[in-house]
């Protein structure tokens, strides 16, 4: 099943993340006004557990996606 996780507050969408059921990331975002908080780290770590598997980042993927993906 393909599937996205989003984080909100009453005022804004914080991030959101889109997968698929092979565990491939398609699409990860976090607002500018809330990076560097570990939403992504959260995003990335909700999805493994909700998969039961490891996450594998669809090409192409940025520089700062690689560094994320290095990082879990």
């Amino acid at each position: 099943i393909d599937g996205v996780i989003t984080f909100k507050n009453k005022n804004t969408t914080i991030g959101f993340i889109r997968f698929n059921d092979k565990g491939e990331v398609e699409y990860i975002f976090v607002n500018p006004s809330f990076r560097k908080q570990g939403m992504a780290k959260k995003l990335l770590k909700l999805t493994r557990e909700k998969l039961g598997k490891d996450l594998i980042p669809q090409e192409p993927i940025s520089p700062l996606g690689k560094k994320l993906f290095n990082i879990i």
